[in-house]
């Protein structure tokens, strides 16, 4: 029998976290809550999530900084990251996604949304745990999809999960301009009900890990209208 996810959940609010709980319990995954920011990462001294769930208004540490921290440590670098808030502005959504999360959802939400997002993780997560195809190599930039590991030279890049299937997919289709709506569909599901400014955002980030020059990209070209182009 397959192992249960385990999922972080923080959230300040009694009645969203029993909600959230109760729900994603009978969908077959252990969820551990905490009130605080400074709970979570005292336990992720000792234990690790598969998935955090963070809510972004928080006393004391907020969702961002927890954010912030989890991709500084190496050992949950990886770990995919869904961001709750009330506030909508998409200052705050890209801000979230810049700091690595990996989704965004703004109360109020719809549960089975949010279970549908989680589900659409773990199979994103779990698809690229499999081999999947032989290394591919472009310049200096070499991804093993088996592995999950990229490096540009002998430097590993510290890519989060949606960054590396984002880079694996250009590279694959290397050549081919590839629509937002595409990389949307590919690298977050069918299930992700996010704008294709998310693609975007995640593209900025992803440039300034593996290019020498963002604001002059050698490897994902950008057309205008379209899409991206790994060239």
């Amino acid at each position: 029998m397959a192992l249960k996810r385990n999922i972080f959940l923080v959230e300040d609010e009694a009645h969203i976290q029993q909600l959230i709980q109760y729900n994603l319990e009978a969908s077959g995954f252990l969820v551990s809550v905490f009130g605080s920011g400074e709970e979570l990462l005292r336990q992720c001294a000792s234990a690790i999530p598969d998935l955090f769930i963070l809510d972004l208004m928080l006393p004391g540490i907020d969702g961002l900084e927890i954010c912030r921290q989890i991709r500084l440590d190496a050992r949950m670098r990886q770990i995919p990251v869904i961001m709750l808030t009330a506030r909508a502005e998409e200052f705050d959504r890209v801000l979230g996604l810049e700091l690595g999360a990996d989704d965004y959802i703004t109360k109020p939400f719809s549960v089975r949304e949010l279970v549908a997002r989680v589900k659409a993780i773990f199979r994103r997560t779990e698809g690229s745990q499999q081999a999947e195809g032989e290394i591919v190599r472009a310049g200096e930039i070499v991804l093993d999809p088996a592995r999950h590991e990229a490096h540009k030279g002998d430097v590993r890049l510290e890519l989060t999960l949606k960054e590396f299937e984002l880079l694996k997919i250009l590279m694959q289709n290397r050549g081919r301009v590839l629509t937002r709506d595409l990389l949307l569909e590919k690298v977050w599901g069918f299930d992700y009900f996010g704008e294709t400014r998310t693609v975007d955002v995640h593209i900025r980030y992803l440039r300034q890990k593996i290019e020498d020059d963002d604001a002059k990209p050698l490897y994902i070209e950008t057309v205008r209208g379209v899409g991206y182009r790994f060239v």
